[in-house]
């Protein structure tokens, strides 16, 4: 029995939910697994996203304060199963 490889978007989603299930029943868990998250995250983006990083970093947050909608295409473009399906 093949099972289908996971994208990397279904992993990073994996790890949330490990990350949460590390905490138990602790006091905000979700949001301590986000936040683990987020600050490798921040890591990365600034060690490989060159001098510009912060920008990519703002177009992000701005859509997602503000364009809630193309956050949300943004967010199933990258589940993508190949490069021809990635829209952002």
């Amino acid at each position: 029995m093949t099972t289908d490889p996971k994208t990397p978007m279904e992993q990073v989603e994996q790890l949330y939910e490990n990350l949460i299930l590390h905490y138990g029943d602790g006091d905000r868990r979700e949001l301590r697994a986000a936040a683990k998250l987020l600050l490798v995250a921040l890591v990365k983006f600034r060690e490989h996203g060159g001098c510009n990083w912060s920008s990519l970093l703002d177009e992000y947050i701005d859509a997602l304060k503000n364009d809630p909608v193309k956050f949300e295409r943004i967010l199933e473009s990258n589940r993508a199963t190949s490069a021809d399906e990635l829209l952002a």
